[in-house]
């Protein structure tokens, strides 16, 4: 495998019974990218990220992890992945030095070598002044860099995080942002969250996960120009009922805007511009506007994720708490 391959994931599958949750998904993670891995609730993101980070069994596929097959080679596998869950697995009671301690020694850290780390950490993570206070007394914004430090501590060349700015206020996730982006130089991170403005401020890919299969897997830069290249905005005086235009080649669906525009997604490479500009001199339908529309990445969302369906078994396992490795 490349050695600036983190993360391959090749054909992955989990069945729950008859129900698919993850279908023939394969994508790759290299060393100085941030992933952002976006889905609905219930599309499989969740039975992803745990079959990645070694905590649920594939029913079809692999896992390698730093070179390690995740099902041949566990232990190496998981030795090479820090993991931040949506709830910090925080001991409140101890103070931050006594908890990186902690976790430095599960992570088999050579005890020579563990205050180094804590002390590494907690300067990545902005923790240098807290390390004696107690968890428990810390602001949300602290208690998750707290949980971000327990994922880096053991220096892994992956780190999945998993919605690391709920419920922070609007300095703090500028703060995390930031964190997550200087992570992203020296490792390779897988970012989950529901929040979309933060994958375009803080990734260099995303990938959008909908009824177990990867509907989208893009750069940014290519993100933006699909977001630019899409779409069209139309306006008519004697607008046409909207089969009219469904039924055009490329177009894959249309919603109705504020002063009688219409937005009409397309295929990028099925332009349907001079079948409408026909169309409106020949129905005498008084087109007056026609421009590329310009997509924000939750309209792509909604477009990929339509008529989403809930994912029981997704939902189960996002119930089963992940321990902090």
């Amino acid at each position: 495998m490349n050695d600036s391959i983190l993360v391959d994931v090749k054909n992955l599958s989990r069945f729950y019974g008859a129900l698919q949750a993850v279908k023939d998904v394969s994508f790759t993670i290299r060393r100085g990218e941030v992933l952002g891995f976006l889905g609905p609730n219930g599309a499989g993101k969740t039975t992803t990220m745990q079959i990645i980070s070694g905590n649920l069994a594939p029913s079809a596929g692999s896992v390698a992890i730093a070179g390690h097959d995740l099902l041949e080679d566990p232990r190496a596998a998981k030795s090479q992945i820090g993991y931040l869950p949506e709830q910090p697995p925080l001991y409140r009671d101890l103070t931050v030095d006594e908890y990186l301690d902690y976790c430095a020694a599960l992570n088999r850290l050579p005890r020579t070598q563990r205050n180094s780390a804590r002390d590494m950490a907690k300067e990545r993570c902005g923790l240098s002044d807290v390390g004696r206070r107690l968890i428990g007394n810390l602001s949300k914004g602290f208690q998750q860099r707290v949980g971000i430090a327990q994922a880096i501590i053991h220096l892994p060349p992956v780190v999945i995080l998993d919605e690391p700015t709920v419920g922070l206020d609007p300095i703090q996730i500028r703060e995390i942002r930031a964190l997550i982006r200087e992570l992203g130089k020296d490792h390779g991170v897988i970012l989950s969250t529901h929040i979309l403005p933060e994958v375009q401020a803080t990734c260099d890919h995303v990938q959008i996960i909908n009824k177990g299969e990867l509907v989208l897997n893009e750069s940014i830069q290519g993100l933006e120009q699909h977001m630019k290249s899409a779409s069209l905005t139309v306006a008519f005086r004697h607008p046409p009922p909207l089969d009219k235009l469904e039924i055009l080649t490329g177009v894959k669906s249309i919603q109705t805007e504020k002063e009688g525009r219409l937005h009409i997604f397309h295929e990028i490479d099925r332009n349907p511009t001079d079948d409408i500009l026909r169309l409106a001199v020949e129905k005498n339908w008084g087109l007056y506007e026609i421009r590329p529309g310009r997509l924000s990445l939750e309209q792509v969302f909604l477009e990929l994720t339509r008529d989403s369906a809930t994912d029981t078994a997704d939902s189960i396992t996002a119930a089963t708490p992940i321990p902090p490795l």
